[in-house]
């Protein structure tokens, strides 16, 4: 996430009950589209990767997994969770150069305002390597600003395809819309996407 205090604040507050509403959250079929278009032991990073839910689930599908998040408080959690050390990291703190075949941000770069997430997602292409996918996640909508105590951007298709052509030349192939799989909170909607490096 990016360094807006009130954001990093809500998770270290609400630690216990983010990670027990999240952990068990069925992400499987994102998951899959995501995984079908890596090689079996593919390099991932688990861009904010919370509770560790899809972290896990990764490695036991053989895939070779660095997570990172903002919270220090997830990253505890995350790591015991997962049995790997997760990494404490900022959006902005990526520096890598063609480290990943696949990067995975499930419901994390929503909390960037679009300045801060267009140059993130330079960071993320120059991560991956040459046709490493990215996953992404938004809330579906036009909001942007604080919504329950922490900072979202919300995209609907035409507002997300305006906003990427300008900000990054990764090619989204695949956009879908999903509900929430919380059981108390089936009422939003989400917006996924799976873009390339080209």
């Amino acid at each position: 996430m990016g360094k807006d205090n009130q954001t990093l604040l809500f998770y270290q507050q609400n630690v216990d009950s983010f990670f027990s509403g999240t952990v068990t959250a069925d992400m499987q079929e994102a998951r899959k589209r995501f995984t079908d278009c890596l090689s079996v032991h593919a390099a991932i990073l688990d861009f904010g990767c919370g509770s560790g839910r899809d972290t896990r689930a990764f490695m036991d599908a053989g895939l070779l997994v660095d997570a990172v998040d903002g919270s220090e408080e997830l990253c505890i959690r995350a790591s015991e969770y997962t049995g790997i050390t997760v990494q404490h990291m900022m959006f902005d703190e990526l520096d890598v150069q063609d480290r990943y075949d696949g990067i995975w941000a499930c419901a994390s770069l929503l909390h960037l305002p679009k300045k801060e997430l267009t140059a993130v997602l330079r960071k993320i292409e120059a991560a991956l390597r040459k046709n490493g996918v990215l996953y992404a996640s938004f809330k579906y909508g036009d909001f942007e600003g604080i919504r329950d105590g922490r900072y979202f951007t919300d995209f609907t298709e035409e507002s997300l395809a305006a906003f990427w052509k300008e900000s990054t030349s990764m090619h989204i192939f695949d956009v879908w819309i999903s509900q929430d799989v919380r059981s108390d909170r089936m009422e939003n909607q989400w917006l996924n996407l799976l873009a390339r490096r080209i």
